[in-house]
């Protein structure tokens, strides 16, 4: 994130002495990314965060491969996912790679009776039914429909939720989210030219701060297992920090289109981008204005990445028979396009009010058993006449 934050207390120098009011002192953790060379946060904690009690357990959470070579095109129907309480049990893996974890979850009940910490990758989850507060060492960011929510690597979370009806489309990346670098300036301030700007951003607020001891269960994620450790200490200990590693949000409904004389291509849309991949949003937005414009997008090769779609809201002029919550799939290695009868039936139209998430990874994807569980079993045939 390349704007500066900061929240609660810390000392005017950094790695020098931070008194307690009643003796003592503060202890300082470097919350940093790449080594030492990117973005990176100074918290300053009641405690040492260093006090590992006791590891209870590790188990095996790598996602279970049906397709590992894959070229047809799939259409999953996300809402048949069936809901489960704990936030990690409904978290189902739909598409994998070497570099990130494509999924979607139905949690019922908030994230309460532990903390859990990905410490491979960055998460994005995507908001489509829900609300509530993401709550982290860092400070809390409420969240509604349409949030994006950017949760560094190695953050401490939980999640409040105020309904029991949410529906999370998430990836996990193993490199980190940025927002695009022609948005940008050299030193990293937002263009007038992009889609956005830094006042769209939710950033964490409210900073809660429990110096307790006693057993506090985090669950771990790290190389596809999932690792339950008990601190001797509060992880929600941070009297305050400031630097540019934190969480943050973005609700898809601050993303202002681009729009022109005629079609313009999906990299537009983009709202984040990895070393591996980039997530674009498709959203409400005036049709091209060319007198012969055609709306629909033409047909495209995909020679260099997999196209993943997920489908948000509204109306969905390229494609028939689409209702929310469904993924696409368009493996590269054979081309895509509208539907049959969505090209020219889009002429002539003057606006859409689609809303769609898309994910353009830059090496193949693997389809989970998850996902065949919830495929249609006949979307790869949907072009033909």
């Amino acid at each position: 994130m390349p704007i500066y934050h900061k929240l609660g207390k810390f000392p005017q120098k950094r790695h020098t002495i931070f008194d307690k009011p009643n003796g003592g002192i503060y202890y300082e953790q470097l919350f940093g990314t790449e080594g030492f060379n990117g973005h990176s946060s100074l918290l300053y904690q009641a405690q040492r965060p260093t006090q590992v009690k006791e590891i209870l357990k590790s188990y095996n959470v790598t996602p279970k491969i049906a397709i590992d070579k894959n070229i047809k095109s799939l259409l999953l129907q996300g809402f048949q996912l069936k809901p489960a309480d704990d936030f990690l049990d409904s978290r189902k893996p739909m598409l994998v790679n070497g570099d990130c974890t494509i999924g979607l979850a139905a949690p019922k009940k908030s994230l309460r009776d532990y903390f859990y910490k990905n410490a491979d990758a960055d998460e994005l989850l995507f908001i489509h039914k829900g609300k509530g507060t993401l709550r982290t060492f860092m400070g809390n960011i409420p969240f509604e429909y349409g949030d994006y929510l950017i949760i560094p690597r190695g953050m401490i979370y939980q999640i409040d939720f105020e309904t029991s009806d949410n529906r999370i489309f998430y990836v996990e990346s193993f490199a980190p989210f940025y927002t695009p670098k022609r948005y940008k300036s050299s030193s990293g301030q937002l263009l007038e030219h992009s889609p956005f700007c830094e006042r769209d951003f939710k950033l964490p607020l409210e900073l809660e701060t429990f110096d307790e001891k006693g057993d506090f269960l985090i669950k771990i994620k790290k190389e596809g297992m999932m690792h339950e450790v008990v601190y001797a200490t509060h992880p929600f200990d941070v009297v305050g920090w400031d630097g540019y590693n934190f969480p943050f949000g973005f609700s898809i409904h601050n993303f202002e289109p681009i729009t022109g004389r005629v079609h313009q291509p999906p990299p537009v849309h983009q709202t984040f981008e990895t070393a591996t991949f980039v997530v674009c949003s498709f959203c409400p937005r005036l049709y091209d204005y060319h007198p012969k414009a055609i709306p629909a997008p033409y047909n495209h090769s995909n020679i260099d990445s997999d196209e993943v779609l997920y489908y948000v809201d509204g109306d969905f002029m390229s494609r028939n028979n689409i209702e929310q919550g469904h993924i696409t799939l368009h493996p590269k290695g054979i081309p895509h396009g509208p539907a049959p009868g969505a090209y020219e039936r889009s002429i002539g139209q003057k606006e859409t009010q689609e809303l769609a998430v898309m994910v353009d990874t830059f090496r193949p994807l693997m389809v989970t058993e998850d996902a065949m569980k919830i495929d249609d079993g006949k979307y790869y045939k949907s072009w033909c006449e």
